[in-house]
């Protein structure tokens, strides 16, 4: 079991950390900084550091269960030992682009109603697929409004529900391929004030100003009312 710190602060960086398990699928550690790939928001790149040694973590990933964090490390890297103490450090810059793109697909499922099909989560554009009908979207209004709730810098939070608190308002449900882990007691949400809520497990911006300003570059017809909205940094 890997202690998350990125669930209760995404802007931490580094951490230290002892490693309690290396296998094949890479190393596992008593804590960490590093996002595992989920929800459509990729593993977090970075490096490990110890003995005066550093190498390059190219992925990291979810272990047998959701609070086992497993760093993938480069082909041929040198690997700690068991029990002993690394500095772990995330490629911060990749990953404050997922952040702040994953602040913005929830104001993207703020402005347009209907479920979500599917997602993807990239440091330069991203994409959410919704079930509805073609006639509904228009790229430049969608632009507009997404950027508006951008500009307004709404505070955005984390808090958490009960089980079943939240099978009484299915509505916060937003995805229709991927239903939110149940089963601990309480589900995490994401919340941006006034504008969305929703269950969400990933990294994400304090405030959406912090996003910058983006662009709905394509929206493509992917079969009967399914719709993929790509959007991208404007800048």
């Amino acid at each position: 079991m890997t202690v998350l710190l990125f669930r209760d602060d995404s802007y931490a960086r580094q951490c230290q950390a002892r490693v309690i398990a290396v296998d094949a699928r890479g190393i596992t550690l008593d804590q960490t900084v590093f996002y595992p790939t989920g929800g459509g928001q990729p593993g977090d790149c970075g490096w490990l550091r110890f003995g005066g040694t550093e190498i390059a973590i190219v992925d990291t990933i979810k272990g047998d269960d959701a609070d086992t964090v497993i760093h993938v490390p480069a082909p041929g890297a040198a690997l700690p030992a068991l029990n002993e103490t690394v500095d772990a450090v995330i490629d911060w810059e990749r990953r404050y682009r997922h952040m702040r793109m994953h602040t913005a697909l929830h104001l993207l499922c703020a402005v347009v109603p209907g479920a979500v099909t599917g997602g993807q989560i990239g440091s330069e554009r991203s994409r959410l697929d919704f079930n509805v009908p073609a006639e509904n979207l228009d790229k430049d209004a969608i632009t507009t409004a997404i950027n508006q709730l951008i500009v307004a810098d709404h505070p955005v939070q984390t808090r958490f529900i009960s089980d079943a608190a939240l099978a009484a308002q299915p509505d916060l449900v937003r995805t229709m391929s991927v239903k939110p882990p149940t089963g601990a007691g309480q589900v995490r949400l994401l919340e941006i004030i006034d504008t969305d809520l929703q269950p969400c497990g990933g990294t994400h911006v304090c405030h959406t100003g912090e996003i910058g300003p983006v662009t709905v570059v394509k929206i493509e017809n992917k079969g009967k009312q399914n719709r993929r909205i790509i959007l991208a940094f404007a800048s």
